[in-house]
């Protein structure tokens, strides 16, 4: 949610940023919401000039009282008693404007960062930088569900009759491979000088709207029925949700965090649940890092905060690149955001494994986070991003590390956690 006083001091910009983010539809809400704001700052002049009266008149039927004044008295009474249903009826009206209000600006997007690329959707990202040489080896790489068949380490038709499509059985060698990535990025970002949490995986409704737009709410989150708690999409819900209504001692910032959860999502769209494969599933797990700092740090933070999850893939001889996302492709409360890519020898192409953001104070506002400087308290700006999301992380380890006679190579970094295996070999 950004500041309304950009509405009140500059409409043209909060509309020309709606443009660059072909919603032209949301154009009308910054008329809307500046004719609002003006009609409840009116309001509430009114009502504060009323009380005011109201006091001042009050003050005068003592001393008229004591002067045997008292049918004046009366008068005055009766004009304060009308005052204050006055300033009852106009505190409803001014309560209800900012609802309204507040309601149309929780749809407005946020201000993106001026190098962002415009575009209308993710087929107009940029590519930034590549990181190892994208290989293909002069074997064929079988689908990463048919590596995994081979080393009996997935079982998706029991998972259908447990759970429905979407949901899988890792096991053996597989699941230990998993769970092996999840501790590696845990202790990598440790390491980093992160600190470690364990989040609710379950949060209630006014965390997710202050954390995410209604259109990503719905389009992702699980309700629990007959309860005010939705399943967590990723940990960073529960993360920032962590500081909500608190005042953050400035010399406290910059927080820098880095949690693991189960995470669950309907992943409603187009794009659909990946029948055979594990690309594109209800449940995954997910090593993120979550930050608090002030405002002049956050593109410091940023650019470490992406750089971080290349040089875990890198660690792990995965290929990949950086690519910014354009105007279009950007959540309504993200003011800059690039997605990692691993390399896929398979497909001979890179697909997502991260996404770095930075939001500015837009969940800081909707959630009241806010520091407390010299100059009065502050709101702080918030960033996220993926260190391992996996098995969508596991699909390219498996296929930047596969070998033709079928077995998987266990980089260095990671054989501490597999109880010192260089090598799974296929059943």
């Amino acid at each position: 949610m950004i500041d309304i006083k950009l509405i009140r001091e500059n409409k043209e910009l909060v509309k020309e940023n709606i443009k660059k983010k072909f919603q032209n539809n949301k154009l009308p809400l910054v008329d809307e919401v500046y004719d609002l704001d003006k009609k409840c700052r009116e309001v509430k002049l009114k009502g504060d000039n009323l009380r005011a009266l109201k006091n001042e008149k009050s003050a005068l039927i003592g001393s008229l009282m004591r002067d045997g004044k008292k049918e004046e008295a009366e008068k005055i009474k009766a004009e304060v008693s009308k005052y204050g249903e006055e300033i009852i009826t106009l505190e409803q009206e001014e309560e209800n404007l900012k609802a309204e209000i507040k309601e149309k600006m929780m749809v407005i997007p946020n201000i993106i960062a001026d190098d962002v690329p415009i575009g209308e959707d993710d087929t107009k990202n940029v590519e930034n930088e590549k990181f190892g040489e994208p290989i293909v080896p002069n074997y064929e790489i079988p689908y990463h569900s048919d590596i995994c068949a081979g080393l009996n380490g997935l079982d998706k038709e029991s998972a259908g009759r447990t759970s429905g499509n979407g949901f899988y059985y890792l096991i053996g060698d597989v699941a230990r491979l998993h769970s092996a990535m999840l501790s590696y990025a845990r202790d990598f970002m440790i390491d980093k000088g992160f600190t470690y949490a364990i989040p609710p995986f379950m949060i209630r409704s006014d965390v997710v709207t202050g954390v995410m737009s209604f259109e990503e709410m719905d389009a992702m989150m699980y309700k629990i029925e007959g309860e005010d708690l939705f399943l967590i999409g990723t940990s960073e819900h529960s993360m920032i949700g962590k500081f909500k209504d608190q005042i953050i001692k400035e010399e406290s910032l910059p927080i820098a965090m880095t949690s693991y959860s189960p995470c669950f999502r309907k992943e409603v769209g187009a794009h659909g649940i990946e029948e055979r494969g594990l690309y594109r599933v209800h449940q995954f797990e997910k090593q993120e890092m979550v930050v608090l700092c002030k405002k002049e740090e956050g593109m410091d933070w940023y650019n470490k905060m992406w750089q971080y999850t290349v040089e875990f893939f890198r660690s792990l001889d995965i290929p990949v690149r950086t690519l910014e996302c354009c105007s279009g492709d950007l959540a309504d409360l993200k003011v800059k955001s690039c997605d990692v890519e691993a390399w896929s020898p398979r497909q001979q192409k890179y697909f997502e494994v991260g996404s770095c953001s930075i939001l500015g104070d837009a969940q800081a506002r909707r959630l009241g986070i806010r520091m407390k400087t010299d100059k009065g308290n502050e709101y702080v700006t918030t960033l996220n991003n993926t260190v391992l999301a996996t098995p969508r992380g596991l699909i390219a380890f498996l296929e930047n590390n596969y070998n033709e006679d079928g077995s998987v190579r266990i980089p260095e970094a990671l054989r501490p956690y597999m109880g010192g295996k260089e090598i799974i070999k296929p059943n």
